[in-house]
């Protein structure tokens, strides 16, 4: 199976290129837990205290409350009461199928599978602990099944939609179970995905009491002063095709997934919770009999590496039983840990590894596993070729592709282990650089703010020292046209060459009426008719216009326009007047006067939790007929002056 796309959000890095540099930087990523999670000075306790945490650092996300409500057409009152991690999770598989070349309108309704490991709802349960009030007909939403069904349905993906729960080996089972579903052609692609975020302080004081959770914050994998994990958020996603049709469809394979296995460790240890050595040994053989791999040629494994002083020995110890074996003296197994930069971020950690796994494929190099000093004193290195990078190493030139595994333990002992091979890499054909044909480069949006974000983004991208630099302008305007969905707002440039692409896309700020829709004047034609067609919305035969098939390559992702939704504050704050704050919280959509409410999306279930809102913010008893026979914004506004007029 083709690992065809990929995107996360990360502790320090918002997409897999930022955490790579991160990882080769040997960036520590976590920090003191932000005050919106909850009140650390009261649960914090430097000793093991009953009622008490352990560790005042995590691995925490930037902006985890940030989201495009509009782009997914979302009002604000949905937005604030939607689990963030849905949200996170709704962006992020948007751009990893953007990195896919995949384009999401053209998937609707065909059998893309959905499998997200996940095991929180932190969100839905602190809206619980304000009491019954707070358990309304909206919470529904933020149930954990819907997880991945907010994605399917979003998208309209007929095929499985699964949130799987094993604990920490949770994303991993996910990969497993979506490349198990393409095998038996249940799903023609299929979204693996992660999500964690610790908004509570609950999970956290129960390690504590159970001495797993490091106290000074940090996953020390492989060392002496190993004492428990940091817990850390994260959201991933990759999006998974079998190997043949990728190649048939001209994808970018960042790397294949030849075998996988999951197992339980079953009563081969004493409790339920314990982690057992036979246990791994068996996953293990079962994942490299699957991927027919002998394990003694796997070059590096990103381990589970959690910094539990239980579980690093018992799977340093498996990994160099099983993948040891026959192995080369000189050619160490190399085993490294991403948890050690950015905490463990339980039930997505395994796909945060995966990602990890990849990128180190593709750069050939395995970057250090921090905060190691002293080798586990338990654990026999002299015995077991096995070995923690402490700086970036080169992947082992064995005259093949490199192969490389990722492991994920659960506490309800299962255990998952994933065998990824390197892809050969596909040289670029050179691009002619002035005088050769000029192509057409067509951008699209949701909104014109967000088109001009994305000219900005591609002026970046195709400039000399620009990520485009490597790529034919040929195959970078066919993968615009071809590879990304065309939204409602629109720009094209033309040019032969990156320099006149770049010009035509910085004079964006040059209109004064309308920048972003602006275009300079065009020489060819036939183009200019072609862009003028695609401004005004048509549908163009893109196949038609490059001609000859062409190499995908990557671009630039959507510039999301962000406002931060987070219950108490902005956007449920007071201000103007009723109709307006009733639509602010509502509209999906702009609107006037002769506007229905059902289009703007004020629909019946929305007029519903509007009852509820209004009762509360009026306190007067609303009649919910003359609500619901409310039809145009004009007829919301006459209504709410009316009530407005009311004395309490």
């Amino acid at each position: 199976m083709a690992v065809i796309g990929m995107a996360c959000r990360l502790p320090g890095a918002s997409g897999p290129d930022e955490l790579w540099k991160l990882l080769v930087e040997g960036v520590d990523a976590t920090g003191t837990t932000p005050p919106e999670r909850y009140e650390l000075d009261a649960v914090y306790s430097p000793r093991r205290t009953p009622g008490k945490l352990a560790a005042r650092r995590g691995g925490y996300l930037n902006g985890m409350a940030d989201f495009d409500a509009a782009f997914f057409g979302m009002s604000a009152a949905e937005a604030v009461e939607l689990d963030p991690q849905q949200r996170l999770l709704l962006m992020t598989a948007w751009e990893a199928l953007e990195d896919a070349g995949q384009r999401p309108d053209l998937l609707a309704g065909g059998r893309t599978g959905v499998f997200v490991g996940n095991s929180r709802a932190d969100y839905l349960e602190n809206a619980f602990r304000q009491g019954l009030e707070a358990a309304t007909a909206a919470q529904f939403n933020n149930v954990r099944s819907l997880l991945a069904a907010r994605l399917s349905h979003f998208f309209d993906l007929r095929g499985p939609s699964v949130v799987v729960d094993t604990a920490c080996s949770s994303s991993l089972v996910a990969v497993h179970q979506a490349v198990q579903s393409l095998r038996a052609g249940e799903s023609r692609l299929a979204l693996a995905a992660g999500v964690n975020l610790p908004l509570r302080p609950d999970e956290g004081v129960m390690m504590s009491q159970a001495g797993a959770l490091a106290g000074d914050g940090r996953s020390k994998f492989g060392d002496a002063r190993a004492d428990g994990h940091a817990p850390s958020d994260a959201v991933a996603v990759v999006v998974l095709k079998p190997l043949a049709d990728a190649l048939a469809d001209g994808d970018r394979v960042r790397a294949v997934i030849v075998g996988s296995a999951i197992g339980n460790d079953g009563r081969t240890s004493d409790s339920v919770l314990n982690p057992s050595l036979t246990g791994q040994v068996e996953s293990l053989r079962w994942a490299y009999a699957d991927a027919g791999v002998d394990p003694a040629d796997v070059d590096y494994v990103e381990a589970h590496g959690s910094g539990s002083p239980a579980l690093d020995r018992l799977e340093l110890t498996a990994l160099g039983q099983v993948l040891g074996t026959g192995r080369a003296a000189d050619r160490p197994l190399l085993v490294g840990s991403v948890k050690s930069n950015i905490g463990h971020a339980e039930a997505a950690g395994g796909l945060a590894g995966l990602i990890k796994a990849v990128l180190c494929l593709e750069h050939g190099k395995v970057p250090a596993s921090l905060h190691v000093e002293t080798p586990r004193p338990d654990v026999a290195w002299d015995e077991l070729p096995v070995r923690i990078p402490a700086t970036l190493t080169p992947l082992p030139d064995a005259g093949r592709p490199a192969i490389v595994g990722v492991s994920g333990q659960g506490s309800s002992a299962l255990n998952a282990h994933v065998v990824l091979r390197q892809t050969q890499t596909v040289q670029s054909p050179d691009d002619e650089e002035g005088g050769g044909a000029p192509y057409l480069l067509a951008i699209s949006a949701r909104t014109p703010e967000a088109v001009r974000a994305l000219c900005r983004a591609y002026a970046v991208y195709l400039a000399p020292d620009g990520p485009g630099a490597g790529y034919a302008l040929r195959d970078i305007c066919r993968s615009a046209a071809l590879r990304r969905q065309h939204l409602e707002h629109r720009r094209t440039v033309i040019g032969t060459s990156r320099d006149e692409l770049v010009a035509a896309l910085d004079g964006t700020g040059s209109s004064p009426a309308d920048p972003a829709l602006a275009d300079p004047v065009l020489a060819d034609p036939v183009l200019a008719e072609l862009a003028a067609r695609y401004r005004a919305g048509e549908t163009i035969d893109w196949e038609a216009v490059f001609g000859a098939p062409g190499r995908y390559v990557p671009l630039p992702t959507y510039p999301w326009q962000t406002r931060r939704y987070w219950p108490g504050e902005g956007q449920d704050r007071d201000g103007g007047d009723l109709a307006t704050w009733i639509l602010r919280q509502h509209a999906r959509t702009h609107f006037h006067a002769g506007s229905t409410l059902a289009d703007i999306g004020i629909d019946s279930l929305a007029k519903l939790q509007l009852i509820i809102e209004l009762q509360r913010k009026t306190g007067h008893e609303l009649d919910p007929e003359v609500v619901g026979g409310l039809r145009t914004v004009g007829e919301l506004y006459q209504w709410a002056r009316e009530l407005e007029a009311v004395p309490r």
